[in-house]
């Protein structure tokens, strides 16, 4: 019985350092289900769609996918605006930390970009 209850603590333990694995639809889904304002809704929707455009095109070389990415990139980037519905402002307004959310974007694009693609951008 003892054996039991440590293989259980152990297991509950473990899992408390274990990093959160969502994919951004199943946040974002989570997210919508509470009962927002419709400014709120209209900023996550923003948000929203800036990740799914910086994620889904971060490999695009050129066209109209490429010019998705680099505007989105741009947007996220963008520090001290006072525009109410730039990164910052947006993130603040529905409670996430700025800062947070795009190391954790930058961090996603440099795993998924080649290394010689970082060079070229550097």
């Amino acid at each position: 019985m003892m054996d039991q209850a440590a293989a259980v603590f152990e297991e509950t333990l473990g899992s408390l350092f274990q990093p959160d694995t969502l994919i951004p639809d199943q946040y974002f889904e989570t997210f919508r289900r509470k009962r927002l304002e419709p400014e709120k809704q209209l900023m996550l929707a923003v948000l929203e769609d800036a990740v799914r455009c910086f994620q889904d095109n971060v490999m695009a070389r050129s066209g109209k996918r490429k010019k998705l990415f680099d505007e989105a990139e741009e947007w996220i980037l963008e520090e001290n605006s006072d525009w109410l519905f730039s990164f910052e402002s947006t993130c603040e307004v529905l409670g996430f930390n700025p800062q947070y959310v795009r190391q954790g974007l930058l961090r996603w694009k440099k795993k998924k970009t080649p290394k010689h693609r970082s060079a070229e951008a550097a």
